[in-house]
């Protein structure tokens, strides 16, 4: 395992170090992975594939209090004891417990979110099937012993959920269906090949009594739960903040945090008709998207058309120095597997830092499915446009998110690889689609046939900038109202007319932001990464390197920018 055992580890005598390294032992054994057994199969630690997770409110009960004595342990902890990069780990830990008791004891999800359970018990069950990290018998036991748990967890959700949000309540009985069809169809389709002929036939029961458990349980939201979902999905200005705080590390005041993603909209939007003028002074940006939205590879070149991507982002990197590759392996690319295809377009899916036994990274991309008619699959490829192509493979390959799997085995330590700051992480993956074409990447001979095609591209990067500008300033205003308060009507006027999308995806985009509070995460991100090369530059003059610079920030693990600063400029200067 390679989470030692704490209990047989004693305390050194020497101080805030050792103990503060035991300590951070235990709160994953004891606390974390164990009421979250569903985060340790992602993990890859295979010890909690037949557990799942205690949907009761006594077990919310038991784990604020395991959380509330844990903190304390922390702050008996003298921080300046400790050196600089346990001193930082320190306060990630200290500040995802107090996140955790944020979320439990004030936003209180499971009083409010319908969808936290059905979505919560499905999940449960797609962490076993989508990795062969195991002989598909040796899961297939696991996934029967935490659906003999599933239809409890929806018992508990009828007993927990007081008045949510009607939003939360609409979302659930959207899914519902879906999550009945995964088990129906999917599940048995992913253990098919299965041949122990006793666990199959257990899992025929426990299966088909999820699937009767479901079906109840979104019967019983339309009748019971929605005519009572009066609640407000607002989380107000205090707790915004906090979230923020102990999750990003960000305690700039909500006021000039808006400012600044108002700027940064503005900013693209100037930017996107610059570019669109270029291409055709006769056409608004509106009818150069339009036509962007024709420009995609056939559906069965669209793998191959990512594989292409792959070569020549790889040569890119490499030739212009961008960052270190540690692995000439590239991405398994695949069509997305059947039970995926849902819910995602394409997808990194890689191994957990602690998985020993599966250690592909899947690359998965969704297809147009064969019955389709013509005009349904124009209209779905047309998210896989020239500009798309490129800012996906980007974001989610080279050097992106895959690029960041492959650093993790550099990362310093537990915490860094599994408490993630999502400006970070998600910061990092937006600011490689901005910041490869900036180093020239999609030009003529990098990337691009042509400048037709390189500014084609650029337009496509600024669309997905403004999509995420658009959720920086939504986020805000839906849930504190600093700025002015934002109906789900008015956010989806506004992700059409300010961040340039469609009427569908504004919706979708909306209703995401009601429960992920905080997804201006990927703009903040990407600015505080700027901001931070620019002060590292101005402070190295001539002697920058723009690799080592991405080498420095990638072996940081998957640390609030805050504390990547730090350790890279030695100051407390502020992140943006």
């Amino acid at each position: 395992m390679i989470i030692p055992s704490v209990h047989a580890q004693k305390l050194s005598a020497d101080g805030g170090n050792q103990t503060f390294d035991y300590l951070s032992n235990e709160y994953f054994q004891d606390i974390y992975f164990r009421f979250a057994p569903t985060a340790g199969t992602s993990a890859g630690l295979h010890q909690y594939d037949t557990q799942l997770e205690d949907y009761s409110a006594e077990s919310v009960q038991r784990e604020v209090a395991a959380l509330k004595a844990f903190e304390k342990k922390l702050e008996a902890i003298d921080p300046s004891a400790l050196d600089a990069e346990p001193a930082a780990d320190y306060q990630i830990l200290l500040n995802n417990i107090r996140g955790q008791l944020l979320q439990l004891e004030v936003v209180r999800g499971w009083e409010k979110n319908p969808d936290t359970y059905s979505s919560g018990v499905t999940n449960s069950i797609f962490v076993i099937m989508e990795r062969p990290y195991a002989p598909v018998d040796v899961r297939l036991r696991a996934a029967i012993e935490r659906e003999r748990q599933i239809p409890q967890v929806l018992e508990e959700a009828r007993k927990n959920l007081k008045s949510p949000p009607r939003i939360y309540t609409e979302i659930a009985l959207e899914q519902i269906d879906g999550l009945v069809s995964f088990f129906q169809h999917d599940v048995p389709s992913a253990f098919a090949s299965a041949n122990d002929p006793e666990a199959m036939a257990s899992f025929a029961k426990t299966n088909a009594a999820v699937i009767d458990a479901l079906k109840s349980y979104g019967a019983w939201m339309k009748t019971d739960l929605l005519p009572r979902s009066n609640g407000d999905f607002r989380w107000g200005s205090d707790t915004f903040s906090k979230a923020l705080a102990y999750n990003e590390m960000v305690d700039i005041p909500l006021d000039r945090l808006l400012q600044i993603g108002y700027a940064d909209l503005h900013k693209n939007q100037a930017e996107f008709a610059r570019v669109a003028k270029e291409i055709d002074p006769t056409k608004t940006p509106q009818q150069e998207l339009a036509e962007l939205a024709t420009m995609h590879p056939a559906p069965d070149k669209l793998l191959q058309a990512f594989h292409d991507r792959f070569d020549s982002e790889i040569g890119f990197i490499r030739s212009h120095h961008i960052i270190t590759i540690p692995s000439d392996v590239q991405p398994t690319l695949e069509e997305t597997p059947p039970f995926m295809r849902a819910t995602t377009q394409a997808s990194m899916d890689p191994p957990g830092p602690f998985e020993t036994s599966s250690n592909k990274a899947y690359f998965n991309v969704t297809l147009p499915e064969p019955d389709w008619s013509a005009q349904r699959t124009s209209e779905y490829m047309a998210a896989f446009n020239i500009g798309t192509v490129v800012s996906t493979s980007v974001h989610e390959a080279y050097p992106g998110h895959y690029v960041q799997f492959l650093w993790q085995p550099q990362f310093p330590s537990t915490i860094r690889k599994v408490i993630g700051a999502n400006t970070n992480i998600e910061g990092w993956a937006h600011y490689c689609e901005q910041m490869m074409l900036d180093q020239g990447y999609g030009q003529p001979g990098a990337g691009a046939t042509s400048e037709r095609e390189a500014k084609l591209i650029r337009l496509g990067q600024l669309q997905d900038a403004l999509l995420r500008d658009a959720r920086f300033v939504a986020g805000i205003r839906m849930h504190t109202g600093v700025g002015g308060e934002l109906t789900i009507p008015e956010a989806e006027d506004f992700f059409v007319k300010e961040g340039y999308q469609a009427r569908p995806i504004a919706e979708v985009e909306t209703k995401r932001g009601t429960a992920d509070a905080l997804y201006l995460y990927y703009t903040l991100g990407k600015l505080e990464i700027l901001k931070l090369r620019a002060d590292v530059q101005a402070k190295e003059g001539a002697k920058f390197n723009l690799q080592q610079f991405h080498d420095d920030f990638m072996r940081q693990g998957f640390a609030p920018v805050k504390v990547i600063r730090k350790a890279m400029l030695h100051d407390d200067s502020p992140v943006l």
